[in-house]
């Protein structure tokens, strides 16, 4: 009896530290860019020297618990650290955008254009082609909004006239695939948002520090209150949700 008593504490004990993240949990998720390239993503917990790599699609998975660093880094790409999160633990996806690395030169200097600085006498002393896209040579779709990679495998997995058609239902890859695609749009979403406001503005009036404004953003995201407001494009009441999101966001993480 003591025995079974026993156990059922430590199960209790081991059910209360996950709870509270301080038990390392797999952390699983997708890094992505605007050009796409983020195969071979480094992806190190340097908290606890971990480390992985994403695959081609830049999907990764790795151990992590609560405020432990996660460091995503590739040659081509910013720099990108995240500190763990409650929010993040209970999450079944994180989606990790990079930013791509620009190499800026001191100076420039254009010749032999006879070039002044001034921009409307330069206009005229340019020689330059017309720009040739397909909306200015009126071809149709050329607004079409092209899918993501996810959609594109989605729409080949749900083609009855594929072989794998019926295989992908039932081995649920059809279902992860339309989970998929549906968190890429919910954070697609959450960054047109974050698009409507400027940074300088959710550190002053939200108080939310700047480099705490990508986890921020991903608080609200899971909330589905935020997801309602969001639908509404009303931006002033967003920005409501926000600043109630961001009193629970400060409270919670002890930002006070």
């Amino acid at each position: 009896m003591q025995k079974s008593s026993f156990l059922i504490c430590l199960l209790l004990i081991g059910h209360a530290l996950c709870a509270q993240g301080l038990l390392p949990k797999k952390l699983e998720g997708r890094v992505y860019s605007a050009d796409g390239d983020v195969a071979a993503t480094h992806v190190l917990n340097i908290t606890e020297n971990k480390a992985a790599i994403t695959d081609i699609d830049g999907f990764f998975s790795i151990t992590a618990k609560l405020n432990d660093t996660i460091v995503f880094s590739a040659i081509q790409y910013k720099k990108k650290e995240l500190v763990v999160t409650l929010s993040m633990l209970e999450s079944k996806f994180l989606l990790v955008p990079l930013e791509e690395a620009v190499n800026e030169l001191d100076e420039v200097v254009v010749m032999p254009y006879n070039l002044t600085g001034d921009m409307t006498r330069d206009a005229d002393r340019l020689q330059t082609d017309a720009v040739v896209t397909a909306s200015t040579l009126g071809l149709p779709n050329a607004y079409a909004k092209m899918p993501t990679q996810s959609e594109r495998m989605l729409m080949t997995a749900t083609d009855p006239r594929s072989v794998d058609f019926i295989f992908n239902a039932i081995s649920g890859r059809t279902k992860r695939l339309k989970r998929l695609v549906g968190v890429e749009k919910k954070y697609e979403r959450t960054q047109r948002v974050r698009a409507f406001y400027p940074d300088s503005v959710i550190v002053t009036d939200l108080k939310i520090p700047e480099e705490k404004i990508d986890d921020f953003m991903y608080f609200c995201e899971v909330d589905s209150k935020f997801q309602a407001a969001v639908k509404t494009k009303d931006r002033l009441k967003i920005w409501e949700h926000m600043k109630k999101r961001s009193v629970a966001y400060r409270r919670n993480y002890e930002l006070e």
